[in-house]
């Protein structure tokens, strides 16, 4: 396979996923904020670090805006200045699945084009006015969609294996980062009282579409420890870091053992990782010990997609450094 084939597939999947996440965690934040009895920074501040744009923020729109809900949501929603936007990251899908449309199926294709078009119609606009909610939830279906039929409409292989390899690195950056943000503020900061603060953990998981499944994994009191572990450790949760490290594994196995590429350097990475999480216990995740795994995590996940810039889709690593921030 190409690289421009395999760039396209890595970046396809990436943005699909960056996306959805990004879809949902604004849906979750925009139900805290109303349900909340918390100051509107604490609520809206967290998702800048998150996406990794509070600097950009910061420089454009002052410390003064860090609480500025409306102009938050604007900025993660429809700003084209940010690279980082729904508008931008759902032009940056469409543009890559346009690249390989030879690859991709007509059912993601139409998907992928269908969502870009609706973003810049009168009724996303009508829909971003008066109901944000059913705004983000379109989006969040549409891409959930459009990585269902990848797996039910395209070929099992090394383009697919790509895009879900892209797929997979985003979702642990994104569960890290998320997992760290929230957990270091609600440890720094606390909450008013115990219902609150276990309803900040529940939105915690809700934005990482884990609810269910931690309550059906982990029954009993809802606690900082018991979230933290699970984001992190559960091999069972498609969104946690552990299984996602070890699913990122498989899939550069199988492009190497099909003969694509020589991933030495990407498979030892993710075995490091991999190994490092199975040896965590679940009783090390208190106060600065989770900063430290997370850190870890989202460090060794950017060095990966440097990797796969040399070895994989025969990149320089600059450019792969570059990308990654979009």
């Amino acid at each position: 396979m190409i690289a421009r084939v395999a760039d396209h597939s890595f970046w396809l999947g990436r943005y699909v996923e960056r996306t959805e996440s990004t879809a949902r965690v604004l849906q979750v934040t925009s139900a805290l904020a109303l349900d909340a009895e918390l100051p509107s920074r604490r609520c809206w501040h967290p998702l800048l670090i998150v996406v990794g744009q509070e600097a950009d923020y910061l420089a454009r729109f002052g410390r003064d805006a860090l609480g500025d809900a409306e102009l938050v949501q604007r900025y993660l929603t429809r700003d084209e200045k940010n690279p980082v936007s729904l508008a931008r990251s759902i032009a940056a899908t469409r543009e890559n699945g346009r690249s390989i449309r030879e690859v991709i199926s007509l059912e993601v294709w139409q998907v992928l084009n269908e969502l870009h078009v609706f973003l810049g119609s009168d009724e996303a606009d009508a829909m971003y006015e008066q109901d944000r909610d059913a705004l983000y939830g379109r989006v969040q279906r549409s891409t959930q969609l459009c990585l269902g039929l990848m797996r039910s409409t395209m070929l099992h292989d090394a383009p697919l294996d790509f895009v879900w390899l892209g797929v997979l690195l985003e979702r642990i950056g994104q569960t890290a980062r998320l997992l760290d943000v929230q957990y270091h503020a609600l440890i720094a900061e606390g909450a008013p009282h115990a219902v609150l603060e276990t309803a900040l953990w529940l939105s915690l998981l809700r934005a990482c579409s884990g609810f269910e499944a931690f309550m059906k994994r982990s029954r009993g009191k809802v606690t900082g420890a018991a979230v933290a572990g699970f984001l992190i450790l559960e091999p069972r949760f498609p969104r946690s870091v552990r299984y996602c490290v070890t699913s990122a594994k498989e899939r550069v196995a199988a492009i190497c053992n099909d003969g694509e590429l020589a991933g030495d350097e990407t498979v030892a990475k993710l075995e490091a990782l991999e190994g490092m999480l199975r040896a965590i216990e679940p009783d090390e995740l208190q106060g600065a010990r989770v900063h430290q795994i997370l850190t870890h995590v989202v460090n060794e996940a950017h060095a990966t997609c440097d990797a796969i810039g040399r070895a994989l889709v025969g990149l320089d690593a600059p450019r792969m450094v570059q990308n990654q921030s979009q």
